[in-house]
C-alpha cells in the first residue's frame, strides 16, 4: 500500500498559494481519497482534496468545467506526489438546504448543454456494449486470483447481458450526449447562500448523459422507472433535450438509462475489486452489491 502523501501534498499546495500553515479538519475520508477543510492564521479556510488513481484528474476536470461554464468550485492549485492528486478549492461554506430533484434537473440541462471536451474519456455505444465483457475480463482476474470462486451466477448474468449488449445498447448516442458527470447525486450538488455549484468530477466523462439522470435517485433502493420518467419529464420541461424520453435499444428511456448505469456501476465495482481496492476482505460486499445490480440489469434491460 503505498502510504498517503496528504501531509506533503498539503504543504506543497499552501506553498503554491503563498500560505505557510493550515489547521486540518477532516469533512470525509476513505480509503481512496479525503476531504478536508483548512484554516490558516489569519482565518481563510479552503477544501483540500485529495484521491489516488484512478480520481487522480479531477483538478482537469473541475477546470474544464468552469472555462465552460459550469458553476463549480474554484481549484485555488493542485499537485500530484506518488499517484496522487490534491487540490486546494474554493470553501464554498455551509450548504442552506438539501438539493431536490427540480434542483438535479436545473444542475443536468446546463451540464448536459455543455460543449464537450477533448480530454475527458469516452464512453460511446461500442464502449457502453463492452461493459459486460470487460466485468468478465475483471472475473477472470478475480478468480485467477483465488477469490470469487462462488460467482458462476454472476458470470451466467454476465453472459446473457454480453450476449443481449449489441441490441440493447443501441441509442446510446442520442442526445442528451455529452458531458456525464458520472457521480450525479443531490450529494453533489452544494446549494449556498451564492447558488448553487456541483461538486465531484473526478470520474466525468463523455458519453450518455441519461446516466446521470438515472444516478440521482441512487442505487441503494431498488430502481424505479416511473420515478425515473417524472424526473425525465421534468429535465424536459427544464430546458433539456426532448429526445431524453425518446426510446432506445428497443426499451423506454428510463428502462434503458436505469439498466445501463447498474452495468455501469458493476464493471465499475469489479475492476475497484481487483484493481484499485485489491482487498479480499471486501469481496463479500462488492458480490453482494454486484448480485443485486445484476438482477436489476437483468430486468430492466428485458434479458
Amino acid at each position: 500500500m503505498t502510504t498517503n502523501p496528504s501531509a506533503e501534498l498539503l504543504d506543497n499546495l499552501l506553498t503554491a498559494t503563498g500560505r505557510t500553515t493550515a489547521v486540518r479538519e477532516e469533512v470525509r475520508v476513505w480509503s481512496m481519497s479525503g476531504v478536508e477543510r483548512v484554516t490558516s492564521p489569519d482565518g481563510a479556510t479552503a477544501i483540500f482534496k485529495y484521491a489516488k488513481k484512478p480520481f487522480d484528474s479531477e483538478d482537469q476536470a473541475l477546470r474544464l468545467a468552469h472555462t465552460l461554464g459550469v458553476p463549480v468550485p474554484q481549484v485555488h492549485a493542485s499537485a500530484v506526489l506518488n499517484g496522487w492528486l490534491g487540490m486546494l478549492m474554493e470553501d464554498l461554506g455551509p450548504s442552506v438546504r438539501e438539493a431536490d430533484d427540480l434542483d438535479g434537473v436545473a444542475a443536468a440541462v446546463i451540464l448536459h448543454g455543455t460543449r464537450t471536451a477533448p480530454p475527458l474519456p469516452v464512453l460511446d455505444q461500442e464502449r457502453l456494449r463492452a461493459l459486460p465483457a470487460r466485468a468478465l475480463e475483471h472475473l477472470e482476474r478475480l478468480r485467477k486470483a483465488d477469490r470469487w470462486q462462488d460467482a458462476d451466477d454472476v458470470e451466467d448474468a454476465l453472459d446473457r447481458i454480453a450476449q443481449a449488449a449489441e441490441a440493447r445498447s443501441a441509442g446510446a448516442t442520442l442526445e442528451p450526449f455529452g458531458w456525464v458527470h458520472s457521480e450525479f447525486h443531490p450529494t453533489s450538488l452544494h446549494i449556498g447562500e451564492r447558488g448553487w455549484r456541483l461538486l465531484d468530477f473526478a470520474r466525468a466523462f463523455t458519453g450518455p448523459g441519461l446516466l446521470d439522470l438515472a444516478s440521482w435517485h441512487g442505487t441503494i433502493e431498488p430502481p424505479h422507472p416511473i420515478r425515473l420518467r417524472v424526473f425525465l419529464e421534468q429535465y424536459v420541461t427544464a430546458g433539456g433535450t426532448p429526445d431524453a424520453l425518446a426510446p432506445r435499444g428497443g426499451l423506454t428511456a428510463e428502462h434503458w438509462a436505469l439498466g445501463w448505469h447498474r452495468m455501469w456501476a458493476v464493471e465499475w465495482f469489479m475492476e475497484q475489486s481487483i484493481r484499485w481496492i485489491n482487498d479480499p476482505a471486501t469481496d463479500p460486499a462488492y458480490i453482494k452489491a454486484v448480485r443485486r445490480h445484476l438482477t436489476d440489469i437483468l430486468h430492466l434491460l428485458e434479458i
